[in-house]
């Protein structure tokens, strides 16, 4: 009797957001965009699927699906040591560039997938709205996720 094989099957939609380190404002226009297509090309070289990341001058949001072998801290190591080490390499920040120590990370389901991309699409418009802590402390609070003040970011010292 021929044994059947069962595969794994996974649709998880992440969306990771985290900060240049003390939230300081140094992804400059000129080449943001180049940032995030090598953010995005960094998140799809760890075998998940990019769907879209854009971000501002102090922050980013990644959109993506993982894949069923890897953990999303996995992919945020990677992808933001990588990223760094492409900003500092360029020379386009007058400082060493450095990403936060953290981030946070939400799922989503297959039909929120249009708005998120969405959401994440248009941070400029947004964020002259809302600023980012508080976009962030929002994101925590929707998910339920437990958060002190003094740990959210990096601060100097």
């Amino acid at each position: 009797m021929k044994q059947c094989k069962m595969g794994s099957y996974t649709k998880i939609y992440i969306q990771a957001v985290y900060a240049v380190k003390y939230r300081k404002a140094l992804i400059a226009k000129e080449w943001r965009s180049e940032l995030m297509g090598v953010l995005g090309n960094l998140i799809n070289e760890t075998g998940c699927k990019t769907i879209i990341v854009n971000g501002v001058a102090d922050h980013v949001h990644c959109f993506f699906s993982l894949k069923s072998t890897l953990t999303v801290a996995e992919v945020m190591r990677k992808t933001k040591s990588k990223s760094s080490k492409w900003i500092n390499d360029q020379g386009l920040c007058e400082e060493r560039f450095a990403w936060q120590g953290g981030y946070g990370a939400f799922s989503y389901s297959s039909s929120a997938v249009e708005n998120v991309y969405n959401y994440v699409k248009n941070q400029e418009q947004h964020h002259q709205r809302q600023a980012f802590l508080k976009e962030y402390k929002t994101l925590l609070k929707k998910y339920d996720i437990p958060y002190e003040d003094k740990y959210i970011f990096d601060l100097p010292i």
